[in-house]
């Protein structure tokens, strides 16, 4: 794919049981964007006219508003109390939300540092901060059974650290599927916790790298979610699996309208955030025996499965890939790509 055509594509670019209820956090209106979906755009250090690089949340904001998006998910921390009164002020203003997106307590001497981000998210109008708990995708960083279970506890651990803080100042915490945990480990460490205070990001793809059905992790996890993030992907067959991209939406594999009814039915006034993240492909190697050391339960019926849905949904032409483009088109292609997907949330999902 040349670097036309790239640009050309980033540009075009009921259930049945019963869900428990859970808090109302915002009125629904517009997609909102995360902002990992200006991972080339946030602090970017090229020197460009046309887009230049975001410094901070309040510029985030501006940005979002002007092509849009009815608010943004962003990174907490550093914040000073008074330049969290700075990004009220503009949410007030612009009649936006703001989402956190935070660091859990990794210990009991961490809950100080914390505990202030979360005064200062509150202070700024977040009333819902998204974490991970893990340091990296799964099939990469953890190498065993025993990495992995470790890795479990800690959580475990941070969560239970945090939940004090949490209620203390009304705040929620949602953790993201974020290429970690498979839906069914979410889910049970939810149902342990059994706290108001902590649930879930559903990710609408990212479980399509650990082997998941992507209806399959909604289903499962639609119940403790707190907030989203909207994504579509393709897949593309290689020699050691299969390759993952998110596209913009209505360009995949995921059934978006669907997806979104479910979410839906179970808060009818939940944030949708965008998760467009603008790249070349992930490898996905599920063919090498590293890939399943970690996944001691899963079976081979769930790779076959999985291998099925890339070939039936193998894309006409290959996934875009971006590292060929100058860095001025890069930048051109995020800001198109995540265009594309307001106009779609807004066209084709109903989110306006």
């Amino acid at each position: 794919m040349n670097r036309r055509n790239f640009l050309h594509t980033s540009a075009m670019g009921a259930m049945a049981f019963s869900l428990p209820k859970m808090p109302i956090f915002a009125q629904q209106g517009p997609m909102g964007v995360v902002v990992h979906s200006y991972g080339l755009r946030w602090n970017s250090k090229v020197n460009s006219q046309k887009y230049p690089g975001f410094t901070n949340a309040v510029e985030l904001l501006e940005h979002c508003h002007k092509i849009g998006a009815g608010g943004v998910q962003v990174v907490v921390k550093d914040w000073t109390p008074e330049f969290a009164k700075k990004v009220k002020a503009t949410r007030d203003k612009l009649g936006m939300y703001v989402e956190g997106s935070i660091g859990v307590p990794t210990n009991p001497n961490d809950t100080a540092r914390f505990e202030q981000e979360l005064k200062n998210a509150k202070d700024a109008g977040v009333q819902i901060v998204r974490t991970v708990c893990s340091s990296g995708r799964r099939y990469e960083t953890y190498h065993s059974s025993a990495e992995f279970q470790q890795l479990k506890k800690n959580a475990l651990v941070s969560l239970q650290l945090a939940e004090p803080i949490l209620k203390k100042h009304k705040m929620k915490l949602a953790v993201e599927n974020h290429k970690d945990w498979r839906a069914p480990e979410l889910a049970a460490m939810m149902k342990q916790l059994s706290s108001e205070s902590i649930g879930v990001t559903l990710d609408f793809g990212n479980s399509i790298s650990l082997l998941e059905d992507p209806m399959e992790v909604i289903q499962t996890l639609v119940p403790y979610a707190f907030s989203t993030h909207v994504k579509d992907m393709a897949v593309e067959e290689y020699a050691d699996g299969f390759l993952l991209s998110e596209v913009p939406l209505g360009k995949g594999i995921l059934d978006l309208k669907k997806i979104i009814g479910i979410c839906r039915q179970h808060n009818p006034n939940m944030t949708y955030s965008l998760e467009m993240i603008t790249r070349d492909p992930l490898e996905i190697p599920c063919f090498k025996n590293e890939y399943w050391s970690t996944f001691p339960d899963v079976s081979g019926s769930e790779l076959a499965r999985a291998m099925r849905m890339v070939r039936q949904h193998k894309n006409s032409t290959p996934l875009p890939r971006i590292s060929q483009l100058s860095p001025e088109e890069r930048l051109a292609a995020e800001e198109q790509n995540i265009v594309a997907c307001l106009a779609y949330s807004r066209d084709t999902l109903g989110l306006k």
